[in-house]
């Protein structure tokens, strides 16, 4: 039987950048039950990175993020791990005093931002409906993350460290013993000291399989659609465009425009696929907002955005169980805040305090505890 510190159950961006953080200093195995890495959330995310537009607490976890994503580690990645792609906020009639409020709100935090007359916002956005946009104001810092690079660089660095990664493999009838936790999987037995919960939208259900109390994570549906853009368009150069109620957003994907309309349905943890309703309003927001005819549907999809009833990721020990850990309930922000709850998470399986990047950027790593939920 191999042994291990720590088995993370989940190998999306949330187990993925533990193991990296964490398997200099402990032996480490990853379990994930698909056939590859980051099936569900990672690989289905837009992978958009924004400092503001958040909640504060997340808002302050990209702040940490964004000193790994400018300059990772020596040979973590071959390319930048971000692109700047700016961002559009667009509103239509009803929401351009809406539009204004939220521009002198958040120019108080951000300088950059300018704010566009309908002719510069058309001038900026080519594909942009002149006759739906009342509103609309600049933020240049919004960037794509390349995501298979800093999913591929988490894990050469684990594995760098000997972190072993076991796929295709469920967690059946896990059983505690004098010296750890006993773990039947593909490659055979395994024990492990302490078991790290990054299973997203099965986090609770995984909880339970430990004999742990759930802390009600909920998975959530997001639908995303990829059309073709004009001829005369240029992609990379192309902004992001949000609503200003994130009713939707558009940005470049692969030479095309992906959209979505930011639902984010409750639903079972599942391989989740798109709804034809969601998939419609999708369509509907690209000929409302944009002159893209949607001819067709090159491409549609939905992943899974987990989260807790705060909205706030649950990190840290169970309450009374220091043999199990919850690295859980990311949402949709999982990816741009890798670098900080992955840090954050190892440093406390380590027995040490927060990264002090947390104190310096003023958030205190401990609202983020599972035992707000457990009684």
């Amino acid at each position: 039987m191999r042994e291990f510190d720590v088995a993370i159950i989940g190998g999306g961006i949330a187990g993925l950048s533990l193991a990296y953080f964490l398997a200099p200093h402990r032996t480490v195995a990853i379990i994930e039950r698909e056939d590859g890495l980051g099936y569900h959330s990672t690989g289905r995310s837009a992978a958009e990175f924004v400092l503001r537009y958040n909640a504060p607490e997340v808002c302050k976890l990209a702040a940490i993020s964004k000193a790994f994503f400018d300059q990772p580690p020596a040979g973590f990645s071959d390319v930048p791990l971000l692109k700047q792609r700016g961002g559009v906020m667009i509103a239509n009639a009803e929401k351009a005093a809406r539009l204004e409020t939220v521009f002198a709100e958040e120019r108080v935090a951000n300088a950059d931002l300018k704010r566009l007359t309908v002719d510069e916002a058309v001038a900026l956005v080519p594909i942009l409906r002149r006759e739906y946009v009342a509103g609309a104001f600049y933020d240049p810092n919004f960037w794509d993350i390349e995501v298979e690079n800093l999913m591929q660089g988490y894990l050469r660095g684990a594995r760098r460290h000997g972190a072993e990664v076991i796929e295709r493999s469920d967690i059946i009838a896990p059983r505690r013993d004098a010296d750890g936790w006993v773990l039947s999987t593909s490659a055979g037995e395994i024990r492990a000291q302490v078991i790290v919960n990054a299973a997203g939208g099965w986090a609770d259900p995984v909880a339970s399989l430990f004999g742990v109390d759930p802390v009600s994570i909920v998975p959530h549906r997001r639908t995303a659609i990829t059309v073709d853009l004009p001829a005369e368009i240029d992609a990379l150069t192309l902004p992001e465009i949000n609503e200003i109620d994130e009713d939707f957003y558009m940005k470049p994907e692969g030479g095309r425009l992906l959209a979505s309309p930011a639902d984010a349905t409750p639903c079972e943890p599942t391989d989740v696929q798109p709804e034809e309703i969601d998939v419609a309003w999708a369509a509907h927001y690209v000929e409302e907002a944009t002159t893209v005819p949607v001819r067709r549907i090159f491409k549609s999809w939905a992943g899974l955005r987990s989260f807790s009833p705060d909205r706030l990721p649950v990190i840290g020990y169970a309450k009374d169980r220091p043999d199990f850990f919850w690295l859980a309930g990311q949402g949709g922000y999982g990816i741009l805040t890798s670098p900080a709850l992955g840090a954050l998470a190892a440093n406390l399986l380590i027995g040490g305090p927060a990264p002090e990047s947390f104190a310096a950027n003023g958030l205190d790593a401990t609202i983020f505890g599972p035992e707000r939920f457990q009684r």
